[in-house]
C-alpha cells in the first residue's frame, strides 16, 4: 500500500493509499513491529478457525435433535470448514493465477500442496462420515438410526446425503493420482464441487435433522423460495465483488513477501552470487 501511495500519479488515489498505508515509511523499527505483529496475528487468526468452527459445532451437539446431539461435531466443523476453506483457495487462486499472469508467483509446487491438503482434508471428512454412521447404528438410538438411515436412503433429501459422501469424502481421493493434481481445470472443477458438496453437508445437517423431529406438529417439507434464493445469491454476489474490487484496487500478492524470498534479500547471497556459489 505504501510503494501505491509512493507511485500514485493523482492527488486522490496518494491520500487514499496513504490513508490504508498508516504512515508506513519501511524504516527498521517498523519493520521489527510489523513482524512482532504479524506472527502474533498469525497464532490469533488460527486458533480462531479452532474456536469459532468448534464453539458452533458444540451449539449443534448440546441440542437433543436426532443428528445433532454428537459429540464428533466440534472437530466435524473444523474439519469442514478448512476443508471449504482449501477448496475456495483453489476456487479463487486458479483463475487470478491465470488472468493476471501470476505462474511466476504462484507456482505449480503451491496448488500441489493446496491439493494434498484437500486430499488430507477429504479423507479426514470421510472418516467422520463413517463414525457418524456407526455411532448411529451402535448406539442402538432408534431416533438417530432412523435419521442416518434416511440420509441415504429416505424419500426425502436422500440426495443430500449421497451427494455430501461422494463429493466431500470420495471426490477428493482423485488427488491421489499426480497427473490430476497438475492439471489444472480437474483441480479447479474438483474445488468447486468440493464446495458445493460442503453446503449439501450443512443443509443435510440442518434441514436433514430438523423435517421431521420429535414432535410431528413441527415436520413438514423445506421448499426454498424466491427469497431464500435471493439471499444466496446475493450473498454470493457480494461476496465476489467484494473480492473483485480487492483485486482491482489492492495488491492482491503480498510485494514484501515475495521480495523477501528472492536471492537478493539473502545476505549471504548477494547480488551475482558469492564466489564458488552459483547464482
Amino acid at each position: 500500500l505504501a510503494l501505491m501511495r509512493d507511485r500514485s500519479k493523482t492527488r486522490v488515489k496518494k491520500f487514499l493509499y496513504g490513508i490504508f498505508a498508516l504512515g508506513w515509511t519501511g524504516s527498521a523499527r517498523q519493520w521489527h513491529n510489523y513482524e512482532k505483529a504479524y506472527l502474533v496475528l498469525s497464532g490469533l487468526c488460527t486458533l480462531l478457525v479452532f474456536t469459532v468452527s468448534s464453539i458452533v459445532g458444540m451449539d449443534f451437539a448440546t441440542a437433543q435433535i436426532a443428528g445433532w446431539h454428537e459429540t464428533i461435531f466440534p472437530f466435524y466443523f473444523v474439519a469442514g470448514a478448512v476443508t471449504c476453506g482449501f477448496g475456495m483457495v483453489l476456487v479463487l487462486l486458479i483463475p487470478l493465477r491465470k488472468w493476471c499472469h501470476l505462474e511466476d508467483i504462484i507456482t505449480m509446487a503451491h496448488i500441489d500442496k493446496i491439493c494434498k491438503m484437500l486430499l488430507l482434508m477429504g479423507c479426514i471428512m470421510g472418516y467422520i462420515y463413517v463414525v457418524e454412521f456407526f455411532i448411529a447404528w451402535y448406539s442402538g438410538n432408534p431416533y438417530d438410526a432412523w435419521v442416518f438411515g434416511h440420509r441415504m436412503f429416505g424419500h426425502q433429501y436422500w440426495y443430500g446425503g449421497w451427494i455430501m459422501i461422494l463429493i466431500n469424502a470420495s471426490l477428493p481421493q482423485l488427488l491421489w493420482i499426480k497427473k490430476v493434481r497438475q492439471n489444472l481445470l480437474l483441480v479447479f472443477i474438483i474445488a468447486v464441487l468440493v464446495n458445493i458438496g460442503m453446503w449439501f453437508e450443512r443443509f443435510t445437517i440442518i434441514v436433514g435433522s430438523l423435517y421431521q423431529d420429535f414432535l410431528p406438529a413441527n415436520w413438514g417439507v423445506f421448499y426454498p423460495t424466491w427469497v431464500d434464493a435471493g439471499v444466496f445469491l446475493g450473498t454470493l454476489g457480494t461476496f465476489f465483488m467484494l473480492y473483485l474490487l480487492f483485486v482491482r484496487f489492492l495488491p492482491m500478492i503480498p510485494v514484501s513477501e515475495v521480495k523477501a524470498v528472492t536471492p537478493q534479500a539473502n545476505p549471504h547471497f548477494p547480488q551475482g552470487g558469492a564466489k564458488g556459489v552459483k547464482p
